[in-house]
């Protein structure tokens, strides 16, 4: 773990108006890249007690939230450059890892937010119900393993080829979302459960796709 001081905090003019009218809108602004968006699609990270630095991907710990885009290389930015401690005007302490323990916590969202739509339903699992929803309208989401085979995951994208498709879950992990021990092809009904995976999903996302952010690196070449 590194102990980070904090550095003298750089004000952009306009910087504190503009972060009030994005917090009244629903809105964060991320400390890296300096964008803003609706909170649901960002990770929060608190200072604890003891100075450490928190991710809250549930959103509900105490303390002032310190934002920033849900991806990978965004984290590990913010921590090699001291954004965290700048933020909170005090010396932090980040674990290393970091990037990785916000993985593991998105994964345990999907996974929950999958779970709780199978038990209200909204979820199945299974090529043949799969295929069988899909080719009556009734799917919102496909829900395919990372580690599946492709020719199966080809055959339903090509019947649904508007549906969106979420890939970064293995079929171990889908698994226990449906209480298996693993899933290779799933699927969402339409409605308000299926909306909240998608966003979990995406999250996630950030952390499983591999492509490193272009914004990243403007800001490692301008130091």
């Amino acid at each position: 773990m590194n102990a980070l001081p904090a550095r003298e905090s750089r004000t952009v003019p306009g910087a504190a108006a503009r972060l009030r009218r994005d917090a009244s809108n629903g809105l964060r602004r991320c400390l890296v890249t300096g964008e803003s968006d609706e909170r649901g699609r960002m990770l929060r990270f608190v200072v604890g007690p003891d100075r450490r630095v928190v991710p809250d991907v549930d959103g509900r710990l105490p303390g002032r939230g310190l934002w920033l885009t849900a991806a990978r290389d965004i984290v590990k930015t913010a921590v090699a450059k001291r954004v965290f401690a700048r933020a909170a005007k005090q010396d932090v302490v980040v674990e290393d890892g970091l990037d990785d323990r916000v993985e593991a916590l998105l994964v345990r969202r999907s996974i929950e937010r999958l779970g709780l739509a199978r038990r209200a339903g909204q979820a199945f699992a299974g090529f043949t119900q799969v295929e069988k929803a899909a080719r009556a309208g009734e799917v919102a989401v496909l829900v395919e393993a990372s580690d599946g085979a492709p020719d199966g995951r080809g055959k339903l994208r090509r019947l649904a080829p508007d549906l969106p498709v979420a890939d970064r879950l293995t079929a171990t992990e889908l698994g226990q979302a449906f209480a298996r021990e693993h899933v290779v092809h799933a699927a969402l009904l339409k409605g308000r459960l299926a909306e909240s995976f998608v966003a979990e999903h995406a999250r996630l996302a950030g952390f499983r796709d591999g492509v490193k952010d272009e914004r990243v690196r403007v800001l490692e070449r301008n130091g």
